[in-house]
């Protein structure tokens, strides 16, 4: 699952962010060419943002049917949420990958780790080690600082067994204070038994938010 139903307004483009050009091709195509050659996986599906479906099926055409794109909801959620509707009647022990196309520089060795652990797993989160001193701030003044070791910075794709997700988000539409910023939160949050295992991220996967994150991306996409 490519989630690209966002509109990546920080960027300041006038259009969704992955659709912006980067080294002659959309943001997007990356993600999707990376999905759609990749050895593990049965179907790839596009959630685009809407009005913007066109675009993702010029971009999904040269893969034939291996890439579908649906249209997204109006948050991340929703999105998620259209994501697990296309999926249908698929068996809750199918292995799913759900990744933002922000981050279009995904390799094929990070969906290899991820689809691995899921043998093993429930539910899998790709991190990197958090390199910068975080603190915990409130009132303009420090009131924490958590040891750099036990800190880590996610990324995407998360990967999940289906039943695993579709239990966690059963949970979350009943709560009234549900709010999601990554499928992981969810589960971490309505289902605390299923431990979330950890695979190694990539620096490349850099999320494009900002106009300064497509100077970088620039700069990726050159090196691949």
């Amino acid at each position: 699952m490519i989630l690209a139903g966002g509109l990546g307004l920080r960027v300041g483009a006038g259009r969704p962010k992955q659709l912006i050009e980067v080294g002659g091709r959309p943001l997007l195509a990356y993600p999707v060419e990376t999905f759609a050659t990749a050895a593990g996986l049965d179907r790839v599906i596009v959630v685009m943002a809407s009005g913007h479906v066109a675009a993702a099926e010029k971009l999904a055409a040269p893969y034939g049917g291996r890439v579908e794109v649906v249209e997204g909801g109006e948050t991340r959620t929703a999105s998620t949420l259209k994501a697990m509707e296309a999926m249908g009647d698929e068996p809750g022990d199918t292995r799913v990958l759900f990744h933002d196309a922000a981050r279009a520089f995904v390799g094929h060795d990070v969906l290899d780790r991820c689809l691995a652990a899921l043998e093993t797993h429930e539910s899998v989160a790709v991190a990197l080690p958090v390199t910068d001193t975080v603190v915990a701030v409130s009132g303009g003044l420090v009131r924490d600082m958590p040891p750099r070791p036990s800190l880590a910075r996610f990324q995407t794709p998360q990967g999940f067994r289906l039943g695993t997700l579709r239990a966690a988000y059963e949970l979350a539409l009943r709560d009234p204070e549900f709010v999601a910023t990554d499928d992981c939160g969810v589960v971490h949050r309505y289902l605390p038994d299923v431990p979330i295992r950890v695979v190694e991220g990539d620096e490349r996967l850099l999320k494009v938010t900002t106009p300064l994150d497509l100077v970088v991306a620039e700069h990726l996409a050159a090196g691949r």
